[in-house]
């Protein structure tokens, strides 16, 4: 383990989280919630389990993105707090 790229990628962890809560265009909330199961496939897959950097990215990434988009387009794109 590199322990400066854990740190790296766990800034990076919390920064996209945050800013996945503070987002108003749900959009944009999805595709950042992608970018945070990429950073979680990258830290699985450097800590050495493989094969649930694997499900991180093809469920994760993939399959749950999609259908948040599918969902979006559904609906309003705008959240109404």
């Amino acid at each position: 383990m590199i322990p400066a790229f854990d740190i790296l990628i766990l800034v990076f962890l919390v920064i996209t989280a945050v800013i996945a809560l503070k987002v108003r265009d749900l959009l944009s909330a999805t595709m950042i919630f992608g970018i945070y199961s990429f950073l979680m496939c990258l830290l699985w897959a450097e800590m050495g389990a493989v094969d649930v950097a694997f499900t991180e990215a093809a469920v994760g990434a993939g399959v749950s993105a999609v259908f948040l988009i599918a969902t979006i387009y559904n609906t309003r794109r705008r959240s109404s707090d």
